[in-house]
């Protein structure tokens, strides 16, 4: 048991490439590639990733046990399981909401989530990842990336920390999958909550559209995964994704 992982040398998207496939491979595929010549990020924006130096990949997921409305399980397994895979590595990992992965104030993944429904649950997921491994300068205008390497000085075997990473992943997917327990789903989100990027600190945010700028402290998500932040008078407030921006990151 454990997920199918499928390399290519170079590829347009994994993620294109997973949608191209979604029918036709069994739940837990990784498809992985060295390079991809379109990656993307969140809301269309590019990944940059050098050719052979990072882990590039998607997996296909059918959790059809989980009901549309909880679709945002499938986001934090995903972070969870990063998360727990630097670990391994004695980093200190926090997770910035959504699921963008940090050390410190520096970003080393991003991941990308698309969800298909059929009625009132979940037909397919497919979850893209890019984690910075061995890539040791950055060029985009991406404000704060970091690598593996550039933290410990060390250079890794892609396929070796696939099979890690994937290894973890299932172990957190597959008992969640074949169980649907509501006791699991409450484990992963506690250890997401306890995860987050400046959970219970007072920072400033950056309400958008408003540009309202304001000091508040992240205390969770909310039942439609919407970021909870107090502010410094005791106001609570939810935010949607692209509707708050974390200031002071370098």
């Amino acid at each position: 048991m454990g997920m199918d992982i499928i390399w290519f040398e170079s590829i347009d998207s994994t993620n294109k490439e997973a949608l191209r496939r979604i029918d036709d491979v069994n739940d837990s595929t990784v498809l992985a590639a060295e390079y991809q010549t379109a990656g993307r990020g969140q809301k269309g924006t590019s990944w940059e990733s050098a050719p052979g130096k990072n882990l590039t990949f998607s997996l296909i997921l059918k959790p059809d046990m989980v009901k549309a409305e909880n679709q945002f399980i499938i986001s934090q397994i995903a972070a969870v399981a990063v998360a727990e895979y630097l670990r391994d590595k004695s980093l200190d990992v926090t997770i910035k909401w959504p699921n963008d992965i940090y050390v410190g104030n520096k970003k080393i993944a991003g991941i990308l989530i698309e969800n298909f429904i059929e009625g009132d649950r979940l037909s397919a997921s497919i979850v893209g990842i890019g984690i910075n491994i061995n890539q040791v300068s950055f060029d985009s205008d991406a404000p704060n990336p970091v690598s593996l390497r550039q933290i410990t000085n060390r250079e890794y075997d892609l396929k070796e920390e696939m099979e890690k990473l994937a290894g973890i992943f299932y172990d957190i997917y597959y008992p969640f999958k074949t169980t649907g327990s509501g006791n699991l789903t409450e484990i992963v989100s506690n250890n997401y909550h306890n995860s987050l990027y400046r959970l219970e600190e007072f920072h400033r945010f950056q309400e958008t559209p408003s540009g309202e700028i304001f000091e508040g402290r992240i205390v969770g998500t909310d039942s439609n995964a919407c970021l909870k932040i107090e502010k410094r008078d005791g106001t609570l407030l939810s935010y949607a994704f692209k509707e708050i921006k974390y200031l002071d990151i370098k």
